[in-house]
């Protein structure tokens, strides 16, 4: 998948269901990262660990029963060393138990599109009805990455040290010189080993999903096959840049004569090699707009076609305020003053009519 267009370059069972293993932790840092965002976690607050977090099996970022750890270590825990323990402690800090998490999970995976995914626990060991599919954990790494690149450098990191314990990143395409900079792996007896790969070169950026593999080498080599295959042969074309201006358009009934328009996003389009210019972008701009009109306020619209077929659109919003004008239309103003004129004219009669005499009854 093109990470910025979202366009699949490539797929083979996209939507076959499967046990997600770690990838689930993917979801569980989307959470805590929004959290921090939204100023309702610090990165230096303290996680009072609990048994069951210091209880989980699998792998582990080696936390114990009242040990009061750093968000910001609990993060390094998961992201780096895969652990489980790190998901229960800050899942019960942040709901209050990792059952109230994971329903906050499930609703942020629907509000991502994820249509074919269930989750049952913040870490993805084996859990009864806890599946995904690779398109959905492309569509997850997508917008987590859009929406929090402040992560990127913890995927990217190749070792993490917590008392005294050293512990290797999984990912072994982070130890090639290759581009890759994340994002997770992921391995239960049930459905075998994952890969949920990015690499970025000269601003183009790739994901790839492997799932269900025999074996380690096996994810990795399938993994880079597939980025080096989007690589290789695709393009990412910007076809709109967000702020490009467009018009000017006619302002009826405002103190200002026209307004410039600009596009509100930036639009980019997914080709085959030598197919760039097969990209356009063509304003479709309204001959006239009324005022009063909002600074923002979208007015018209560009649409982006690939190869003469349209593939998507944007807004082009208003780049200036146009209040109201004081001074009414020129119709209504000319039909005041010939009212005007006609009034005169008729008080002028008025005045200047011949007057009848009045003579008197009397005598």
């Amino acid at each position: 998948m093109d990470a910025l267009t979202g366009h699949v370059l490539y797929e083979q069972n996209p939507q076959l269901r499967i046990g997600p293993a770690s990838f689930v932790k993917i979801l569980t840092l989307y959470l805590v990262f929004d959290a921090i965002r939204a100023g309702q976690l610090k990165m230096d607050e303290m996680v009072t660990v609990s048994e069951k977090a210091w209880r989980i099996q699998g792998s582990k970022m080696f936390i114990k029963v009242g040990d009061r750890v750093k968000v910001e270590d609990l993060l390094k825990g998961i992201a780096i060393a895969s652990g489980n323990d790190s998901c229960v402690a800050i899942a019960e800090h942040m709901a209050g138990t990792e059952d109230v998490f994971v329903s906050k999970m499930n609703e942020k995976a629907v509000s991502l599109g994820m249509k074919d995914s269930k989750f049952m626990n913040s870490h993805g060991m084996p859990a009864e009805g806890q599946v995904t599919t690779a398109m959905d954990m492309a569509i997850l790494a997508k917008r987590y990455m859009e929406d929090h690149p402040e992560a990127m450098p913890l995927h990217s990191t190749t070792e993490f040290v917590y008392n005294g314990i050293k512990q290797g990143n999984r990912n072994t395409l982070l130890y090639r010189n290759n581009g890759v900079d994340g994002l997770k792996t992921g391995h239960i007896e049930e459905s075998g080993y994952h890969l949920l790969a990015t690499a970025k070169r000269e601003g183009q950026r790739m994901i790839s999903v492997v799932m269900g593999c025999n074996k380690v080498s096996t994810r990795t080599r399938e993994s880079l096959k597939l980025l080096e295959y989007g690589f290789r042969n695709f393009s990412t074309v910007e076809a709109v840049k967000k702020g490009t201006s467009f018009g000017p358009v006619k302002v009826k009934r405002g103190k200002e004569n026209s307004v410039t328009l600009s596009a509100a996003e930036t639009l980019w389009v997914t080709v085959p090699k030598g197919k760039e210019k097969s990209v356009s972008a063509t304003p479709q701009l309204p001959p006239s707009v009324i005022a009063p009109i909002q600074k923002g306020q979208a007015l018209a619209k560009i649409v982006v076609q690939n190869d003469g077929k349209v593939v998507m659109e944007a807004r082009l919003i208003s780049s200036s305020e146009i209040q109201k004008s004081r001074i009414p239309p020129w119709p209504v103003l000319v039909g005041i003053i010939v009212g005007l004129v006609v009034l005169g004219f008729a008080g002028l009669w008025w005045f200047r009519r011949p007057k009848q005499k009045k003579y008197s009854l009397n005598g």
